[in-house]
């Protein structure tokens, strides 16, 4: 790596929420490592394993909450503490392994040249990611949801491998705690006219990101809330 590439890594933070993933986060933090990232943030959401030790003796920064409060709130404080230690870019990534860490250039490369303040990965805009029919559905569903909403054309929803400038990042009010956090950031990108591009990404799911992670109903019963809350607001 060159001099120049490690002064632009160390501008950028990644920030993960982590709940009950001490067998996976090792790997996790090993691959950011492997492309050059050092300033990684993992997010300890109460977990009752032994996450929090793991990723400490893994190299990466450690905050704990208490209580399980949901990845919105675990990603805030991260992003909270990245920002308090003067990033620039902060980049959102998976404990689950489901993000590929060489991918992250991909995201801050817009960033980096002026040309965007967030990047936004996207699954769907090249055919890497083995997504089922019905998540690609309910997730392809929720993009047109957001664009009637907000007014933001995205091809995906709720992928929360992202990055975003530092100025960006300071005029998002993000509050929502748990998974509806993802569609609260686009709304806020479209209310504070944030300039963003979509990224193709890979996401990788297996049995235990499967199992880990958000189901299609849960992600249903998300855009769902996101339809009741803009008709009664």
């Amino acid at each position: 790596m060159t001099m120049q590439a490690e002064q632009k890594n160390k501008d950028i933070w990644i920030v993960i929420a982590a709940y009950n993933e001490e067998n996976r986060i090792t790997q996790v933090i090993a691959s950011l490592k492997e492309q050059g990232y050092q300033n990684i943030v993992v997010v300890d959401d109460g977990s009752k394993d032994k996450t929090a030790a793991v990723a400490e003796q893994a190299g990466a920064a450690v905050l704990q909450h208490v209580i399980n409060r949901g990845q919105g709130a675990s990603l805030k404080t991260g992003m909270d503490f990245a920002l308090q230690n003067n990033a620039e870019i902060i980049v959102t990534f998976d404990a689950d392994g489901q993000h590929q860490a060489n991918e992250i250039v991909l995201l801050t490369k817009p960033i980096i040249n002026g040309e965007v303040e967030a990047s936004l990965g996207s699954r769907f805009l090249e055919k890497k990611s083995n997504v089922s029919w019905h998540r690609e559905l309910i997730l392809k569903g929720g993009a047109g949801i957001i664009w009637l909403f907000y007014g933001i054309k995205l091809t995906d929803s709720h992928n929360g491998f992202r990055a975003l400038k530092r100025d960006a990042l300071q005029k998002l009010e993000l509050k929502a705690d748990r998974m509806e956090h993802a569609s609260e950031i686009l709304e806020q990108i479209a209310a504070k006219q944030i300039k963003y591009k979509e990224i193709p990404v890979t996401i990788t799911y297996t049995d235990y990101s499967l199992q880990k992670g958000q189901s299609s109903l849960a992600a249903f019963g998300i855009l769902w809330n996101m339809i009741k809350n803009k008709v009664l607001r």
